[in-house]
């Protein structure tokens, strides 16, 4: 047997490795080409599907300027925080509550307490228990109205990452990141007073909307862009158990790669007996 030269088996050998390894040799180019990024928001508004809820956003409400909420500590088991200014009182009314139209607290303003992704804490006291299990945690509160609207200024809140051992605090730091947490809708709603329109509320931190930031609401699996820090009215709910999963997204419309994003919580609505005819 003749044997061919070793520089032209070398040769054969290379340009049929070359072709195996080129997918153009099949016409095939697809996976030369850089992957598109999603962009969730222009994907949403993009969306033409009719829509079967409706968001309104809410009226001023008292803007309480000089509420302020600092100095959180939690000693054996008990939250303790020191509340600023006249104009804001735990468990008072708050002067617009009946023009609002939506839930509000019989028990009058209060704080908000969020412990990681966990629904919130109302309270109505600057002081309380509430035991915090080992390990760490993310730790909100803001002040809030009566009808469950946040105040949503930097002295209004204070958000801390944690360390707790033994009912006590380790350590504590500001949070850097751009989180949101869910605040409103929660719980059970009873009427048409409750049900009409729901508020949905939440909470930013280092994530500024005027800097493209936008958060994306699924409500009952329908999308919306929610694209200002305020309250909205949502009407059109069905009674019975909804659910609402807010992501916060980038300029650029990706998720945020930060902690308890998204978050997602279920509410319940309900007609009251007594106004079926």
């Amino acid at each position: 047997m003749r044997l061919l030269p070793s520089f032209i088996l070398v040769s054969i050998l290379f340009l049929t490795f070359a072709c195996k390894q080129d997918p153009s040799a099949n016409g095939d180019s697809s996976s030369a080409a850089p992957k598109k990024e999603i962009n969730l928001v222009e994907e949403a508004l993009g969306d033409t599907t009719s829509k079967s809820f409706t968001l309104t956003a809410f009226e001023p409400s008292p803007d309480f300027a000089d509420a302020s909420l600092y100095a959180m500590r939690y000693v054996k088991g008990r939250f303790g925080f020191m509340i600023g200014g006249e104009t804001y009182k735990l468990g008072a009314q708050t002067e617009d509550a009946p023009q609002k139209m939506c839930a509000n607290s019989a028990k009058g303003q209060h704080l908000h307490l969020i412990v990681d992704n966990e629904p919130y804490l109302a309270k109505y006291e600057a002081e309380f228990d509430h035991t915090l299990p080992d390990g760490q945690h993310y730790v909100l509160a803001f002040l809030s109205r009566s009808y469950h609207e946040s105040i949503k200024r930097s002295n209004a809140n204070t958000l801390l990452k944690v360390m707790v051992e033994g009912n006590r605090l380790t350590k504590s730091e500001p949070v850097q990141e751009a989180m949101v947490f869910y605040s409103r809708p929660k719980g059970n709603y009873r009427g048409k007073a409750e049900t009409d329109k729901v508020m949905l509320d939440f909470y930013l931190n280092n994530a500024d909307m005027a800097e493209g930031y936008r958060v994306l609401a699924d409500i009952n699996g329908e999308r919306y862009v929610v694209d200002s820090w305020q309250p909205y009215y949502i009407e059109g709910l069905p009674m019975g158990k909804n659910s609402i999963t807010l992501t916060l997204v980038d300029e650029k419309g990706r998720v945020v790669q930060s902690d308890l994003n998204p978050v997602t919580r279920e509410f319940t609505l309900e007609v009251d007996p007594l106004e079926v005819q």
